[in-house]
């Protein structure tokens, strides 16, 4: 009979605790519980798949050491809600193949509670139906690919910087604004980053201007046939979607064959220090790298670091100059931290105690702020990163100098609209809050 009672005492007690264990994931209140996985009482672990080498780490590699120096940043300073910020990246070195297997690992062996920050189109468009599939929230994906964007068959997943087709939009109507009259050619990624690119050119370029299209695809460093196609068509302006390493590649395509066309590149292959070290090579003199990307015509959707009399310039350096002192103060230092920002900001909006679907729905009702010069489309019906950016000029110590005003526009046929809001102010503490 004692026996009997002991167990009956050992089911009552595994029952209770296992009725504690469902209430504990509510994330309305009460203590730090572990919610859901990834969660527990004291920290919060989340993954991500970056190209630490290939042909895309130029630049981009410094992204996830940015994220996770200011995640330092926010653990060292009490975390949210008193958990810890585990952030762990893995290379995929910007190959779709080693992408998928990257992140199967972070879900399926180090039990990740998001993805965050996974950076790539061609990368990440192998991985987001499983991560989806999974229930995996997949925060702040570093590609413009409109595709992001589809709440109603991929509801785990947002965007972050500006989709393809609503940048191609602006930057076109700058060309055809500033080189009335002038040819046109499209040098591009072969593949969604490169396809939407043109899809918003398309937009706001005329057909009848446009004398060449060519694309490349990564991983082939010999761009010679394409470069030599656009010379031959007398090109006056050539417009990339290209990563960083390619768009060195162009332009040193270009000194070779003479071409002197006017360079106009989207904001993912267009950051001055890491183009500028890239061609180092071509102006060996020291420092002089810089001098050959002088007056290429670009876009921001951040507040340039180069503006060191704002407030984003004096958190971001702090809190590098702390946690990675050998981080460049670039755009590519830029995103990683303002991304992370964001993601704090949604962590904190998630509840005490966070469950994978309170942070996506969280992140729905929007309201974040940061250093971007338009905003995050966030609600239950997009998905967008941020709507629109500022047209700029590489110029003087490689710095971007903006043009005019932050444009907002759709990924459809919608207007371009100037967007007259200031960027948002960062608290004294460098910390966010929520709610």
């Amino acid at each position: 009979m004692s026996r009997c009672l002991r167990a009956a005492a050992l089911v009552a007690a595994f029952t209770l605790a296992a009725a504690g264990c469902s209430s504990n994931s509510d994330s309305s209140g009460g203590s730090s519980t572990a919610s859901d996985v990834g969660v527990t009482a004291t920290t919060v672990t989340i993954g991500s798949h970056q190209p630490l080498t290939g042909p895309a780490a130029p630049g981009y590699s410094q992204i996830p050491v940015a994220a996770k120096a200011y995640f330092d940043y926010i653990n060292d300073n009490g975390g949210v809600n008193g958990r810890k910020i585990v952030y762990k990246y893995l290379d995929d070195v910007y190959n779709p193949a080693n992408t998928v297997d990257v992140v199967h690992k972070l879900v399926e062996q180090d039990q990740v509670f998001a993805m965050f920050d996974g950076l790539g189109t061609p990368t990440h468009t192998k991985v987001v139906d499983y991560l989806n599939e999974r229930k995996v929230p997949d925060l702040s994906v570093v590609s413009g690919c409109r595709c992001w964007d589809s709440p109603d068959t991929h509801p785990y997943t947002f965007g972050s910087i500006p989709d393809y087709v609503r940048e191609g939009k602006i930057l076109g109507a700058y060309v055809t604004q500033k080189f009335p009259g002038k040819k046109i050619a499209y040098f591009t990624q072969n593949d969604a980053f490169g396809q939407d690119g043109v899809i918003g050119l398309d937009k706001t370029i005329p057909a009848s201007s446009v004398v060449s299209r060519q694309v490349y695809q990564p991983g082939n460093q010999d761009i010679t046939p394409q470069v030599t196609a656009i010379t031959e068509s007398k090109a006056d302006v050539i417009v990339a979607f290209t990563i960083n390493a390619y768009t060195a590649l162009l332009r040193v395509a270009q000194l070779k064959q003479g071409n002197t066309a006017q360079l106009v590149v989207s904001s993912s292959g267009s950051d001055p220090t890491t183009l500028a070290g890239l061609l180092e090579s071509v102006a060996p003199q020291s420092g002089q790298g810089g001098s050959l990307i002088q007056g290429m015509v670009t876009d921001a959707y951040l507040t340039p670091l180069t503006d060191t009399s704002t407030g984003w310039y004096a958190l971001f350096k702090k809190v590098r100059d702390q946690y990675a002192p050998n981080l460049p103060l670039d755009g590519n230092l830029n995103v990683g931290m303002a991304t992370a920002y964001t993601f704090v900001q949604q962590l904190q909006a998630a509840g005490k105690n966070p469950t994978r679907q309170s942070i996506v729905d969280a992140t729905e009702k929007g309201g974040f702020t940061g250093p971007g010069l338009v905003p995050l489309g966030y609600s239950k019906t997009s998905h967008a990163g941020y709507i629109g950016a500022q047209v700029g000029t590489i110029q003087g110590d490689n710095s971007i100098t903006l043009e005019g005003q932050p444009l907002t526009t759709d990924a459809g046929d919608g207007p371009i609209t100037p967007y007259t809001t200031p960027p948002a102010t960062p608290p004294a503490n460098g910390i966010p809050t929520t709610g």
